[in-house]
């Protein structure tokens, strides 16, 4: 015996010609959302593929360290330049140096920055030229002379500097008159270094008040 039309459960009889035609126009579209989802996927899993083949690929290896700074080179090019003296630190060779340029904008300084050992800290090396007496202070945010002391002959004022937080992280610092200019040591280190970059110019400190002394003479 031939069967009727399809009951369908949800609807409790056969199904109309437009409701068949939505129910696979419906299935169509859930079938090709899918295929569009699984097509998504699919991609970006292939994108990460390609990402990580080039990230894994490409060779990582450590940076070239920076080359070392010639203290001795750049003085004799900025003394060059301007027509003067240049000082030139003598310190221990394990010294690192991080910097050697002239800084400021009202008074120049020729300004080297040492890092006297492993440990944490650093020293200033700089050369005010023709620095009023005032510019170890201003450099030192206000700091002022607390007494002296001599280093290979050399008579240097120290100064007080109550806060390091507030001067740079500096917690000592001295300075002396070469002539026209002013050398000023100062940074967050200990004595002893402070004192071996002292006498490492001491010399030059004498010869340029020696060069100021003849000129005037």
């Amino acid at each position: 015996m031939a069967s009727g039309p399809r009951i369908v459960a949800e609807l409790g009889r056969p199904e109309t010609p437009d409701e068949t035609a939505a129910r696979k126009a419906e299935s169509s579209r859930v079938y090709r959302s899918s295929q569009t989802v699984r097509n998504l996927i699919a991609a970006l899993l292939v994108t990460l593929a390609v990402v990580a083949v080039i990230v894994f690929a490409v060779p990582r290896g450590t940076p070239a360290p920076a080359a070392p700074i010639d203290v001795a080179a750049v003085a004799t090019s900025v003394g060059s330049g301007l027509q003067r003296t240049v000082i030139t630190p003598k310190v221990p060779t394990e010294w690192i140096v991080n910097r050697a340029a002239v800084e400021g904008d009202a008074t120049a300084a020729w300004t080297i920055v040492y890092v006297p050992d492993a440990a944490q800290g650093f020293l200033r090396v700089a050369q005010g030229f023709d620095a009023d007496p005032a510019w170890p202070t201003r450099v030192l945010s206000g700091a002022s002379i607390d007494g002296n002391t001599t280093i290979d002959g050399i008579v240097w004022d120290t100064y007080r500097i109550s806060d390091p937080s507030r001067a740079g992280n500096v917690s000592a610092a001295m300075s002396t008159v070469a002539g026209p200019d002013t050398i000023l040591i100062y940074g967050s280190t200990d004595d002893a270094a402070m004192r071996t970059a002292a006498a490492g110019v001491a010399d030059q400190v004498r010869a340029l008040r020696e060069q100021t002394s003849g000129a005037n003479g």
